[in-house]
C-alpha cells in the first residue's frame, strides 16, 4: 500500500507542476503533457488503489482475484491510450482507427474474462446448477461447492479415488465451460442414478435360480429407494415430458461364446451408489457360493492328462467389466 501512495504521489506532483507550466507558458506541447498527466493520475488512483487495493483484496477466491486484476490491469491500460489518443491525435479519421483497434485489442484480451462472465449469468438464471449439485462438466466431476462470478468451486469426485467418492481435492472451473461443454447433473431434480451389476455364470449353472436368487436380493436392499424414485419420476414428470420409467429392479440375460452374462439393473442413491454396489456385491457373492449349482465363470485352465498323452488345455475368457 505505500508503494501505490508514493507512486500516486509522485504522479500528483508532476501533474501539479505540468499544470503551473501550462498556465505559464501556455504552450500547446505542455498543456497536451499536463491532460496525459492528469490522465496517468486519475488513472492510477481509480485502477490502483481504488479498485486493487479496497475492491479486488475483499475477493477471498485467490483465482478469481487473480482473473480480476488481470481485467483491471488491461482495462486501465486500454483507457489510458484511449484517453492519450484523444488528446495527442487531433485529426478524426485517425482518432476513430485508433479506437477501432483499441476496441479489438480489447475484445480478445478479455474475451475469457467476458466468457466466464456470462456463463456465471447463466448458471444463476438457468438453475443448470445450484449449490450442493452433484455435475460433471468437461470431464471434471464433484459437488458444487460455491458459484462465483467467473468460477465455480467443486469437491472433487473420482480423480485417483475409484468410484463416485471424494478426492479431498477442491476443483476450481471456469464458469465459460457451461457455454461450450454439456453439464451433466446427478442431483438437479431427483435424487438417484440407475446402476447395474453384471455377472457371468458358467454354461452348467441354473440361471434361473441365479436370477431370481439375485433380483430378490437386490428388489430387498434397494426396496426405500425404489419407492423413492418412484416418488420422483412422478415429480419430474410435471416438469418435463418424460414418459414413465421402470424403477423396479430388473435382471436380464445375455449369451456369450463362453458364459451367460446375468445384467441387473436398479436404482441407488446418486451419492452412494459405491457404498450400495459394493453390499451388493458382498451379498449376492456370499449367495451364489452357498449354492452348488450356480458358479460364476472367470478365467481358468484345467489341464487333464489322458492316457500319458499330452495334457490337453481348455481355456475360458475373461469377462468385460468387474463382477
Amino acid at each position: 500500500m505505500k508503494r501505490q501512495l508514493f507512486i500516486f504521489t509522485l504522479l500528483l506532483l508532476l501533474s501539479v507542476g505540468l499544470g503551473a507550466a501550462a498556465h505559464l507558458l501556455n504552450d500547446p506541447l505542455v498543456t497536451d503533457l499536463f491532460s496525459t498527466s492528469l490522465v496517468l493520475t486519475a488513472s492510477y488512483l481509480v485502477f490502483s488503489i481504488i479498485i486493487s487495493m479496497v475492491v479486488v483484496r475483499r475477493i477471498t477466491d485467490q483465482k478469481t482475484r487473480y482473473t480480476a486484476n488481470k481485467a483491471i490491469s488491461v482495462l486501465s491500460v486500454v483507457l489510458i491510450i484511449a484517453l492519450c489518443l484523444r488528446i495527442w491525435v487531433t485529426d478524426t479519421s485517425a482518432l476513430i482507427v485508433s479506437y477501432g483497434i483499441i476496441g479489438a485489442t480489447l475484445a480478445f484480451a478479455l474475451q475469457d474474462v467476458f466468457k466466464n462472465f456470462v456463463g456465471g449469468f447463466l448458471i444463476i438464471i438457468s438453475s443448470m446448477y445450484r449449490v450442493g449439485d452433484r455435475i460433471t462438466i468437461d470431464n471434471n466431476s464433484g459437488d458444487v461447492m460455491d458459484i462465483g462470478v467467473l468460477n465455480t468451486t467443486l469437491m472433487e469426485i473420482r480423480g485417483w479415488v475409484s468410484g463416485d467418492q471424494p478426492s479431498g481435492r477442491l476443483l476450481t472451473i471456469p464458469n465459460g465451460l457451461v457455454i461450450t461443454h454439456p453439464v451433466y447433473n446427478f442431483t438437479r431434480d431427483h435424487s438417484f442414478v440407475w446402476d447395474e451389476i453384471s455377472i457371468p455364470l458358467t454354461y452348467d449353472s441354473d440361471w434361473r435360480l441365479a436370477r431370481d436368487l439375485v433380483l430378490g436380493i437386490v428388489v430387498k436392499e434397494t426396496l426405500a429407494m425404489t419407492m423413492q424414485a418412484d416418488v420422483e419420476i412422478e415429480r419430474i414428470g410435471e416438469k418435463y415430458y418424460l414418459p414413465k420409467k421402470v424403477v423396479e429392479p430388473s435382471a436380464y440375460i445375455t449369451l456369450t461364446d463362453n458364459w451367460i452374462t446375468l445384467d441387473v439393473r436398479y436404482v441407488t442413491d446418486a451419492r452412494g451408489r459405491r457404498i450400495l454396489r459394493s453390499r451388493l456385491n458382498e451379498l449376492i457373492l456370499a449367495a451364489i457360493q452357498a449354492e452348488d449349482r450356480i458358479s460364476i465363470s472367470s478365467t481358468t485352465v484345467t489341464v487333464t492328462s489322458v492316457d500319458g498323452n499330452p495334457a490337453a488345455r481348455k481355456t475360458k475368457k475373461q469377462p468385460d467389466g468387474p463382477v
